[in-house]
């Protein structure tokens, strides 16, 4: 019962994705080059898919967020095979729901997980939950994640931060929650200076705070590490490819929302009013950012951190 609240409002925010009409599946084909190391295979605006990454070495290749289900693993892993002939895979996620990490399913078992422990405790703790969750929207995501019953070990747990040589190209594997998640990793490809931000920066969405564990302070430290990496390019987990301006797209709304949560609850506003007053505040002002429904959540999880 722990969780029951926060499952019921997880329901409401995944309710546009039950209209959907495209399964969450990886679409083949469209894998596109960024860099002499690193490949990404696009969201496609698909709801419940992501931003796919594809890292080559010389000896291994690496991948980011496989997906939804064993059908996107497996589609996955063809793209893959297209731009690598190295026999030797790591599989990274940047969180742990299920759109980034359940199409584990369809890659070999000799494909090294490696995750932060951060992270696998919100597997261990929550994410069978929203695989049933993620499943309970409609036939068609249920579908998707048929026949998925439980994560697969890790071959390998980091604290906060691992390097993966993949020869020729190391990926710095950094855990900056709690953000979006108590477990939020983020990766940068050294050579290349891409980076794959997870959901801690994407372009024109709203940020959301999707555990009990959710923090604006964390997140906004969390920023400004990624702002330390100077990246050209960043690959968010759902959206349009981007640079490192969104970084600071993502801090200036945080901070705006800090401080007008701030003044309502110093002002004697109850929880319930500020998020009233500033969903329609923040709404108008970011009228062209997608998924302000999340405004709501951000709100309360404000209002809990601020004395």
């Amino acid at each position: 019962m722990k969780f029951f609240g926060f499952f019921l409002f997880l329901s409401f925010l995944l309710s546009d994705y039950c209209i959907a009409q495209s399964p969450p599946v990886v679409k083949e084909g469209t894998t596109v080059k960024l860099s002499e190391h690193v490949y990404a295979i696009p969201d496609e605006r698909v709801p419940m898919v992501p931003n796919v990454g594809i890292v080559v070495g010389n000896r291994a290749t690496l991948i980011v967020d496989p997906g939804m289900g064993a059908r996107s693993g497996e589609a996955v892993l063809r793209e893959t095979a297209k731009v690598s002939r190295n026999r030797e895979l790591y599989l990274v996620t940047t969180h742990f729901h299920p759109e980034h990490t359940t199409g584990e399913a369809g890659l070999p078992p000799t494909a090294k997980l490696v995750r932060a422990r951060a992270q696998q405790q919100d597997v261990d703790e929550m994410g069978m939950e929203w695989v049933k969750i993620f499943s309970s929207r409609s036939p068609v995501v249920a579908d998707v994640l048929k026949g998925f019953t439980s994560f697969r070990k890790p071959d390998e747990l980091f604290d906060t931060e691992k390097t993966l040589d993949l020869g020729g190209v190391k990926v710095r594997c950094l855990r900056l929650g709690p953000g979006h998640t108590r477990g939020d990793v983020v990766f940068y490809v050294e050579e290349d200076r891409v980076l794959f931000s997870g959901d801690l920066a994407m372009s024109g969405a709203f940020p959301a705070f999707a555990t009990p564990q959710s923090r604006s302070d964390t997140w906004l430290r969390s920023l400004d590490a990624l702002d330390a990496f100077h990246a050209q390019r960043l690959v968010p987990s759902h959206g349009p490819l981007a640079d490192a301006s969104i970084i600071g797209q993502y801090r200036s709304y945080l901070k705006d929302l800090q401080a007008r949560v701030t003044e309502l609850k110093r002002a004697g506003k109850a929880a319930s009013e500020a998020s009233d007053v500033l969903q329609a505040e923040f709404r108008a002002k970011y009228s062209d950012w997608a998924q302000p429904v999340r405004v709501a959540a951000a709100v309360n999880a404000i209002y809990a951190e601020t004395p």
